[in-house]
């Protein structure tokens, strides 16, 4: 025990932030590929198979974190109480329908497995706030802040394919701009919250210095540039890979920073101050909190 104040926690490193990362980015790309493809000719099999390798890399990197790699099938045995156990079982089918997508570039196949994309989403955002140690990832309100995060990754790396295909692609521009805006909310909001709820200091310290970057890098740019692209040149092939880069860097940034830096644990904290024999106790502490 090094002491009462919150402490970073030591399990989870950027093994873990990598499977957010990676898991979210694919699993975002497959839902949005699905949409894309109803509405325009784009490369499923590329799609589907960046897709399914973003989510197989996140798989495999918390694969190497865990103590006994080659008892990972006991990762299976829990689904009613863990939610890796449910994220790890969505991922089978996930597999399948992305394969099945690719095989036969099928886009309602694709739609099917961005249905269960968003399964694995929601299943990834809720190993966090089964964390109840670690007040950054315990309350609710990062669980919109992980899925819209995931999901406006998926449309920043699918926007120069949209745009560079046939046909009229301001609507995934809207599209992308929205999802920019509600992703920048959703982070105002999780700050919001823990300020209000309470967090350790150096947690809150830590989520302001994220915004200093995620504001400009992950939300003003990107909306700069796909504004840009909306009102003079929808067609501009590096304007649209730029914007959609500074949108995905900006989530994988937050994540691996909300997952290996942010994480503090609860500490401890004394309600009242003992007294020995007779008066009244004296005020409670707790070091660490602001």
């Amino acid at each position: 025990m090094t002491g009462p104040a919150p402490q970073t926690q030591p399990n989870w490193d950027w093994r873990a932030a990598g499977n957010f990362i990676g898991g979210g980015a694919g699993s975002g790309l497959l839902i949005l590929g699905g949409i894309g493809a109803l509405y325009a000719p784009i490369p499923l099999v590329l799609v589907t198979g960046l897709a399914l390798g973003l989510v197989a890399i996140g798989l495999t990197l918390v694969w190497l974190e865990i103590g006994r790699p080659w008892r990972f099938m006991h990762v299976f045995f829990n689904p009613q109480t863990s939610w890796m156990t449910r994220e790890a079982l969505v991922a089978v089918p996930l597999f399948v329908m992305g394969g099945l997508a690719a095989w036969f570039n099928d886009p309602w196949l694709c739609l099917g497995a961005g249905g269960v994309g968003f399964g694995f989403l929601y299943c990834q955002s809720r190993i966090l706030t089964a964390a109840k140690g670690i007040p950054a990832w315990r309350d609710l309100s990062v669980v919109p802040l992980i899925m819209i995060t995931g999901v406006t990754e998926g449309a920043g790396l699918l926007l120069a394919v949209i745009l560079q295909a046939p046909g009229n692609g301001r609507w995934f521009l809207i599209l992308f701009l929205f999802l920019l805006v509600v992703r920048l909310a959703a982070w105002l909001g999780y700050r919001w919250r823990l300020e209000a709820v309470g967090a350790p200091a150096e947690t809150l310290k830590c989520l302001t210095d994220i915004s200093r970057w995620f504001v400009p890098l992950g939300f003003a740019l990107p909306v700069i540039g796909a504004s840009t692209l909306l009102v003079i040149e929808p067609h501009a092939l590096w304007t649209a890979l730029g914007s959609g880069v500074l949108a995905v860097a900006g989530g994988w940034l937050l994540k691996y920073r909300l997952v290996t830096e942010a994480a503090y644990t609860q500490g401890f904290a004394v309600p009242l101050s003992p007294v020995r024999g007779q008066g009244s106790a004296g005020p409670g502490a707790r070091p660490g909190w602001k």
